[in-house]
């Protein structure tokens, strides 16, 4: 019997026996008090690579993103961000709910982009008829799209010539900084000039890296010292957590090259899928691979898979993630079901 291919997600990954094996081995402390070594070692760490003064460990990046809204934002201000963004649609209207700041999301190309024109005639004027606009959120990776320098160049230039700071949806930016690398040119060289441009970050390990769970948010100290205690405020506040950041630093150490791999498996699926009729890829850049399903047959398609131990998921057409526990077999084994799919259906 095959063992299951599961392309729902890359947060399904599970740690590798040298992860544990640094997980096991980790000093550890009382983070809320501040004195786990590990996680404090990962916090300068991910601050070096992203250029800047400081991190925050955190448990999830849907937390990060949180206290970096509130971090930047007060009761009664709004963030701009993408109609589709995950920091907007999938992270249960938290800086609402939390911190009473706005959403004011926008419409998005293809590629997650919003139109600069659409930005700036979306910031407020200083009236107390309005929230007052103080944060631009992008997103990079984007559907598995790397985001353009020239874009997120000239929407942060935009921002900071109306007063707004940048915020960055990094949880899969090492995705990015892999593919977007120049011929010769280290992928945290070119992390560090997707992240130039931004006052803070969200960047994730639990994804493409493989840890079992964790992101951390960068920005200047002050900045981090205010998402300390709204991370205190939100829960967030662990003690022993130098076992997850243990994991975070071997994947940083371990996992980042390695994430080609995961992009040459998803061209490969890509690839594989083209030409069955009734299937339109629509992107395949990182390690993500969206296709249309014609017919109505997605449904249908989904439960195939799953009877023959494929795992897709179907929010926004067919999603494949590829990621280090999917293999070019496995890859291969994907698209053999869905040859066999539309072979067999009526």
């Amino acid at each position: 019997m095959h063992s299951r291919v599961d392309l729902r997600s890359d947060t399904v990954t599970r740690p590798t026996a040298a992860m544990r094996e640094a997980m096991m081995a980790a000093p550890l402390g009382d983070d809320v008090f501040g004195d786990d070594p590990t996680v404090n070692a990962l916090q300068r760490r991910i601050a070096d690579l992203t250029g800047k003064e400081a991190a925050l460990f955190m448990p999830s990046g849907t937390q990060s993103n949180l206290c970096g809204i509130l971090a930047h934002c007060g009761r009664g201000d709004e963030y701009i961000v993408g109609q589709q963004a995950h920091a907007y649609r999938y992270e249960g209207g938290g800086a609402a709910a939390f911190g009473g700041v706005q959403p004011q999301p926008l419409t998005q190309d293809e590629r997650g982009c919003m139109k600069l024109a659409d930005i700036a005639s979306a910031i407020k004027p200083d009236d107390p008829h309005f929230a007052r606009t103080r944060l631009l959120c992008l997103e990079n990776t984007w559907g598995g799209q790397v985001m353009s320098d020239a874009y997120l160049r000239s929407a942060t230039r935009l921002a900071r010539e109306r007063g707004l700071a940048t915020h960055l949806d990094g949880a899969r930016v090492f995705n990015a900084a892999v593919a977007s690398a120049a011929p010769g040119q280290s992928a945290m060289a070119r992390l560090r000039e997707i992240c130039d441009d931004f006052d803070s970050i969200s960047v994730c390990f639990s994804k493409g890296l493989g840890a079992p769970m964790g992101s951390a948010l960068c920005g200047s100290r002050d900045l981090i010292e205010s998402a300390r205690r709204l991370r205190k405020m939100a829960g967030g506040g662990l003690r022993q957590a130098g076992l997850m950041a243990a994991c975070a630093i071997h994947a940083l150490d371990h996992h980042i090259d390695r994430l080609a791999e995961d992009h040459d498996n998803a061209h490969r699926l890509a690839e594989g899928l083209e030409d069955i009729d009734g299937l339109t890829v629509r992107s395949a850049e990182t390690n993500m691979v969206f296709v249309d399903v014609a017919d109505g047959l997605g449904p249908a398609l989904i439960g195939f898979l799953e009877a023959n131990d494929v795992l897709a998921t179907g929010m926004t057409g067919l999603r494949f993630v590829t990621h280090m526990q999917v293999d070019a077999a496995g890859v291969d084994r994907a698209i053999e079901t869905v040859r066999r799919f539309f072979a067999e259906a009526p």
